[in-house]
């Protein structure tokens, strides 16, 4: 029963922490907020400085107050947004 009891918590667990993880979709993951950051549709080169600064500026204040806090949480050789953030760190 103990052993019943025991797998049972741990598949709970762990189905509570991969729902947590996919919940996460913010700023950083919607194209249409982060493609003017990028030269090409596939987001993998940034714009020059002065372009990234260009687009930043024109984002609502409350964007940018979300993709800083999204970007606080983020190492700057994270492969997925790193660079992205490492710039809005400049700004």
């Amino acid at each position: 029963m103990n052993l019943k009891m025991l797998c049972t918590g741990a598949m709970a667990l762990s189905m509570m922490t991969g729902a947590a993880l996919a919940e996460h979709g913010g700023a950083l993951d919607e194209p249409t907020k982060m493609a003017p950051f990028y030269t090409a549709a596939d987001m993998k080169t940034l714009k020059s400085e002065a372009d990234f600064k260009a687009a930043w500026e024109g984002l609502k204040d409350e964007d940018r107050s979300s993709i800083k806090q999204e970007c606080g949480g983020i190492a700057s050789d994270d492969q997925g947004h790193g660079a992205f953030c490492t710039m809005v760190g400049h700004q």
